[in-house]
């Protein structure tokens, strides 16, 4: 496969991406900079926010449909959005729309992550993607998602997970992967007191980025299953 080629073979993947950021967190660890506003919505370098950050990552990835789920506190991160984010050609499809806790299906709030993206299946539905990128609102980083979309593919997966390797005795703080030699995933394991080191090495895990890319028709049984489930904290 050729430059030209592999770049319309990844633009033709972004195109048909949904990305969902989670944007509702309290970050009560940051203490008063979340007081009155949501951490995501912290500012970062002057006039930025800290969800900035995914916002350009999926823009300069090609990805030009995102959905930003909010909750706490929202409304500086709700203007921020409506004031820098309003440039995106809906003509073309594109565009960062704002999905607030609306108890569309349920009559609670957003009770965890996977409650979040359930509570909008609906216009999961409606966009009808052929991917679904679920990221974090609140991680200051720098990451071409094109490349984890073709690795997806091409390894023929049904979920992604998108990891860094950690010192194992710092992977306490983190959910770590247990992966075959075929980087599939054989076990997750959140926060685990005993990290299981990554192959060849055993002062190194893998842990996860809070990064996910779903074929959509697997996210929705998922997340179907899990509402109906009585042990999920969701």
């Amino acid at each position: 496969m050729t430059e030209q080629d592999s770049a319309r073979y990844v633009s033709r993947m972004t195109r048909g991406t949904l990305a969902l950021v989670l944007a509702g967190g309290r970050g009560a660890r940051l203490k008063q900079l979340t007081m009155w506003r949501a951490k995501p919505a912290v500012p970062f370098g002057g006039k930025f926010r800290i969800l900035d950050f995914p916002l350009s990552n999926c823009v300069n990835s090609g990805i030009r449909k995102v959905g930003i789920l909010t909750q706490y506190k929202a409304h500086s991160l709700i203007q921020h959005v409506q004031r820098g984010w309003g440039f995106m050609r809906g003509e073309l499809g594109e565009f960062v729309e704002l999905l607030p806790a609306q108890q569309r299906l349920e009559t609670s709030w957003y009770a965890g992550t996977a409650d979040a993206v359930y509570q909008n299946i609906d216009i999961i539905r409606t966009h009808a993607p052929e991917y679904v990128l679920i990221l974090a609102g609140d991680h200051v980083y720098k990451m071409d998602y094109g490349t984890m979309l073709a690795a997806h593919v091409e390894s023929d997966a049904d979920i992604s997970v998108g990891c860094m390797e950690v010192p194992i005795e710092q992977a306490r703080a983190f959910g770590v992967m247990a992966v075959d030699d075929q980087n599939r995933i054989v076990e997750f394991a959140e926060k685990p007191e005993h990290p299981s080191p990554m192959p060849g090495s055993d002062n190194l895990a893998l842990a996860s980025m809070g990064i996910y890319v779903f074929r959509t028709e697997v996210l929705i049984d998922e997340l179907l299953k899990d509402a109906e489930s009585t042990y999920s904290k969701h």
